[in-house]
């Protein structure tokens, strides 16, 4: 199997990849499949010799990158792992059916991951569910009794993993590392249609949240409010977006905010979820 044909595998996990510029509910449609191609498509990532010849030196940084994601998956699957075998927690219906999927998806994306770092020489990370703590040290005492405390969490690591794989991207780009990035760039879809979907689910049940991030205004409260430090950035490629023209005057500040998710430094991430840890 040639790396062409490792990438064809890869670009099967998200059908929207190549159309980034339809809308969100379009890109939506095939939420439900995601998860069940992202498992066949880490298949292609035992091929560990192919993968150490290719990164040659740059392996101990790559590895960097994606024991930091996994770690990341990690905390996500338990978080849902825990959620929805929580009996009473999640209303039966449309919602248990969704989070379940997101909980596959996460899975998912840990084994995924952890082959990826296998293969290419490295050894992954690993956490057991002991290790965590999704009251964060505290802040969210109610997050497994109650549904919208749960739902809360859920937005804030989702959009603040959003932007974690945003800010990582950068550091797997180059010839060598052209399939790890697109697989990175996949996932990172993936996350985005779990970060829309949490926050529809939020709107349905009376919280005034969008599907996206405006500005620095988490939806949530204070307890977040660092999550989203950042996001109120207009200016993109040099660019300030409220200056260039619309069909009703100039774009707004919060549809230039809406536009674009900001990244997040791997130290800004750490500080966000570090209180999730044990």
């Amino acid at each position: 199997m040639n790396l062409q044909n490792i990438l064809s595998e890869i670009e099967t996990v998200d059908p929207a990849f190549y159309e980034r510029t339809s809308e969100r509910r379009s890109a939506f449609k095939n939420f439900g499949m995601i998860g069940k191609r992202l498992s066949l498509a880490a298949l292609p990532f035992a091929i560990g010799s192919m993968f150490q010849k290719a990164y040659g030196q740059t392996t101990t940084g790559v590895l960097g990158v994606l024991n930091f994601a996994l770690t990341l998956e990690y905390l996500e699957a338990n978080f849902y792992i825990k959620g929805v075998a929580t009996s009473g927690l999640i209303p039966a219906g449309a919602g248990l059916t969704a989070l379940t999927s997101i909980r596959d998806h996460e899975n998912a994306h840990v084994n995924f991951l952890k082959t990826a770092i296998t293969s290419a020489g490295g050894t992954p990370v690993s956490f057991t569910a002991a290790q965590f703590d999704f009251t964060a040290k505290g802040a969210f005492p109610d997050v497994f009794t109650n549904y919208n405390t749960f739902l809360a969490v859920a937005q804030a690591l989702e959009d603040t993993g959003v932007r974690a794989y945003k800010g990582q991207a950068p550091n797997l780009q180059g010839t060598a590392n052209r399939a790890l990035l697109t697989a990175a760039l996949n996932i990172h879809s993936v996350e985005a249609r779990h970060a829309s979907h949490i926050r529809q689910m939020r709107a349905a049940l009376g919280v005034g949240v969008k599907p996206w991030i405006t500005g620095v205004v988490s939806g949530i409260d204070a307890r977040t409010n660092n999550n989203y430090a950042g996001e109120d950035n207009v200016t993109q490629g040099g660019v300030n977006i409220t200056t260039l023209p619309s069909v009703s005057g100039n774009v707004s500040a919060n549809a230039a905010t809406e536009s674009f998710d900001e990244p997040l430094t791997k130290d800004q991430v750490t500080a966000l979820v570090t209180p999730f840890f044990a």
